[in-house]
């Protein structure tokens, strides 16, 4: 038997269409405006506050919560982009991995941000990155500034696309990542381009700006005069620089840095070592052979590319006989990617909006972020700190009468009826009772006791100090300011790009020819200086010794700068590095024979004698000097621009300085050798830096009649040694010299400043004294009085042992550059 449907049958009108009529024009225009703003807010456009687009903040996050740092192991860049895809990218896989492999390109970011194991690509995308199934990745160091103190309430999150995972809408951001790495990105109806800058030179800024917020574009420029590529180069176009910094957009070129050599013994070329940002060898050689097919481009005989893993980028172009390099250069700048424009669009989100922002409002973004980020951060460390001392609080008010306590507890009914009579018996909170009820019994010890007051002095003080910063502003100022420093003295590195003005001419108004570019300044044992075409110094110790080849004093310069020269009377004087000859571009084993003496230069007094040479950068360490007399002294960096001698120490009657060295980074070991061959090694930072007028410290303690006649600084890091020379008093010329000796620097323990040191040499028959000592890293060379090569003897482990003869004099020695 049929069932009948007991079910209501629907009205006739319930399948009836509902059609909404909506114009066209609208529905496009408020679905274009939704996915514009998607874009922009989304994909392509970077928050002002840590630099980052949405998909690279992701990666950096993603990797911090997955432990990736940069003490850990690799892990396949696949597994990666899987869990950033999958918990908070809503995109391909594709894009994930692109923004990734850029993040680890030295040659695309300052600073990079992850750290790539495997094939990440190459400049100008010649060669195209591995599959992510082949390369692996972890944070770069630098990294973890970008999220650190995440976990302390410093920034706020926000949901995933599907609410299931919270992600942050900014970093930290410990320093400011947009300048430093710049960014790139297409959106719709706008774009951002913006170009790296250097660490260094862009915390110098925020540090200024921190102090005096009020200063101009122009000081601001002082600290940050243009961009600094990851693959150096030389910009061209200061005034578009300056527009770029003061409006946001500007437009500059950038040249490859090229230098003119002898390929072959019958044939010039030019050397290309830098190419400009985003330019790779493929394109430029490619471009060069199109251009000669058709005959655009003359005077070109062949291209080679020889870059490799060991030197860097060259390409090598030969110049055809009969042509003259500079002019093919001038050619090649002019048709091929050797010379290339970057237009500076600065569009950055801030608030969510899009901006265009120069210079100093990019610094004001995100120092207003930082102040943001350590302020949340001192208030979650001082909450942290305040409960924590609460509980500790309420444990010593019950150590105070343990054995009420106990009875209490044990008189309880439960747990309960024992946390309410101790709550009401030591007006105690619920929340230092239930600690109390959960310590063991074993922490309740006097010892305990003594542990708890400590812990609780320790954190009255550090609340004390956070409540100090949270409540002043200044104090707020004063500490993102130091962290900041502290940030560029770790990763801080050299400036790559030479900035010149668009005619090609250096970026300083002095008119001369030669491009401020890196180079050194060399003194020979000799006393012969020069400067050199680049700014590094090669030195091979297999390569055949020449004359004047020993090298006392390096420092690094610009063609068109200025260095300091330390005098034996303890004067300063300044060295213009452009009237110094020129040392051919490439020399295997640097030599000064084509030098100049000291006297054609500087104005020399009688017995005054040229003992190093510095740089007159007041950022550096300082300056380190010993005198004959034992005095040792640390000078501040201080050299007004407008003196051309300076003071560096006030000596007593009799004294001269024997050693002067500008210390790298605070942290050597000086040296001190005398007469009467007692060695002294001690740290630096010992000795505390002085002014300029001051008269120094006691350095070593010396013996009656005994003088100081070495002192240098050792990285106590490098491999060093210790060569001495005995001789007698009375003949200490160098024909006369007896035994000698080296003896590993490690030898030799560090005591403390003005002691007497131990002994370094152990006299023979006939001798008394020590006519010559040196200490520092190896290899080292050795020369005679007139600069000829001289052989040094075997390592002799003993501190104390005898010398040696020498088969020739030695008057001078000096080790790498």
């Amino acid at each position: 038997m049929a069932r009948r449907s007991t079910k209501t049958p629907p009205p006739d009108d319930a399948y009836e269409e509902k059609i909404l009529d909506i114009d066209v024009v609208d529905e496009m225009q408020g679905s274009f405006l939704e996915y514009a703003y998607s874009v922009i807010y989304s994909r392509a456009l970077p928050d002002a506050r840590d630099g980052l687009k949405p998909v690279q903040r992701r990666i950096v996050y993603q990797m911090n919560e997955m432990g990736l740092r940069p003490d850990r192991g690799f892990v396949k860049c696949a597994r990666v982009v899987g869990e950033v895809m999958g918990k908070l990218h809503p995109h391909g896989d594709a894009s994930i991995y692109d923004a990734m492999v850029r993040m680890a390109q030295p040659f695309s970011m300052r600073v990079p941000l992850v750290d790539g194991h495997g094939n990440f690509g190459s400049l100008g995308n010649d060669d195209p990155p591995a599959a992510m199934r082949y390369t692996e990745a972890r944070m770069a160091t630098a990294t973890s500034l970008m999220t650190e103190s995440i976990d302390e309430d410093t920034v706020d999150f926000s949901p995933n696309y599907d609410g299931q995972e919270q992600e942050p809408v900014a970093l930290p951001a410990a320093y400011p990542n947009l300048l430093v790495n710049g960014s790139s990105g297409i959106a719709v109806g706008m774009a951002t381009n913006m170009p790296p800058h250097n660490l260094g030179e862009v915390v110098a800024a925020a540090r200024h700006l921190i102090k005096h917020p009020a200063a101009d574009l122009e000081t601001l420029m002082k600290f940050v005069p243009g961009p600094d590529l990851p693959t150096g180069g030389r910009v061209v176009g200061l005034s578009g620089i300056r527009d770029a910094y003061e409006s946001g957009r500007g437009t500059f070129k950038i040249r490859a840095t090229v230098a003119v050599e002898n390929v072959t013994p019958r044939r010039k070329g030019l050397i290309v070592t830098e190419l400009p940002f985003t330019v790779g060898p493929e394109k430029v050689i490619s471009k060069i052979k199109d251009l000669v097919g058709n005959k655009k481009l003359q005077g070109i005989a062949d291209v080679k590319d020889l870059t490799d893993r060991n030197h860097g980028l060259r390409l090598v172009i030969e110049v055809k006989n009969g042509f003259i390099p500079e002019a093919v250069l001038e050619q090649l700048y002019k048709l091929t990617p050797m010379e290339e424009s970057f237009g500076i669009n600065n569009v950055a989100l801030v608030d969510g909006q899009p901006l265009t922002l120069g210079l100093k409002e990019l610094l004001e973004v995100y120092l207003d972020h930082r102040f943001t980020v350590v302020r949340r951060r001192s208030e979650f460390r001082r909450s942290k700190k305040r409960a924590r001392l609460h509980l500790v609080e309420g444990l010593l008010v019950a150590l105070l009468d343990i054995d009420e306590v106990i009875r209490l507890i044990r008189s309880s009914e439960n747990s309960a009826q024992a946390k309410e009579r101790l709550m009401e018996r030591f007006s105690l909170s619920e929340i230092q009772t239930q600690y109390i009820l959960d310590t063991p019994l074993r922490r309740l010890t006097k010892f305990d006791r003594i542990e708890l007051e400590s812990e609780r002095d320790k954190l009255n003080a550090e609340i004390e100090e956070l409540t100090r910063i949270l409540d002043s502003d200044t104090e707020l100022r004063k500490l993102v300011s130091a962290e900041l420093a502290a940030v560029a003295k770790k990763f801080g590195t050299d400036r790559r790009t030479v900035l010149l003005e668009s005619s090609g001419a250096p970026a300083t108004a002095v008119p001369l020819e030669v491009a401020d570019d890196p180079c050194k300044v060399l003194l020979s044992s000799t006393g012969l200086l020069a400067r050199t075409a680049g700014g590094e110094v090669p030195f091979d110790e297999d390569a055949k010794r020449a004359k004047h080849d020993v090298i006392v004093s390096t420092v690094s310069a610009t063609q068109r700068g200025e260095v300091g020269a330390v005098l034996s009377s303890g004067r300063l004087l300044r060295l213009s590095v452009i009237d110094l000859p020129r040392l051919p571009d490439t020399v295997a084993a640097p030599t000064l024979s084509g030098g100049a003496p000291v006297a054609e230069f500087l104005s020399l007094e009688a017995d005054e004698e040229l003992v190093c040479l510095m740089t007159l950068d007041e950022s550096s360490p300082g300056l380190a000097l010993g005198t004959a007399q034992g005095v040792v002294k640390r000078v501040v960096p201080d050299y007004p621009s407008h003196r051309d001698e300076l003071e560096v120490i006030t000596l007593k009657d009799g004294d001269r300085i024997v050693g002067a060295v500008e210390l790298r980074t605070g942290e050597e070991d000086l040296v001190f050798v005398t007469d009467d061959a007692q060695l002294l090694r001690y740290q630096a930072s010992q000795v505390r830096p002085q002014g300029r007028p001051a008269g120094g410290m006691a350095g070593i303690k010396l013996t009656q009649g005994a003088k100081v006649i070495s002192f240098t600084a050792v990285d106590p890091a490098a491999d060093a040694m210790v060569f001495t020379v005995a001789g007698s008093r009375g003949t200490l010329d160098d024909s006369v010299q007896t035994t000698a000796k080296i003896t590993p620097f490690d030898q030799y323990p560090r005591k403390g400043r003005a002691t007497g040191g131990v002994r370094c040499q152990r006299f023979l028959k006939g001798e008394d004294c020590l006519s010559f000592a040196w200490a520092g890293a190896v290899p080292a060379r050795a020369a005679q009085r007139n600069g000829t090569p001289a052989e040094l003897p075997e390592i002799d482990p003993r501190r104390d042992g005898s010398g040696v003869s020498l088969a020739k004099p030695v008057a001078a020695v000096a080790g790498p550059l």
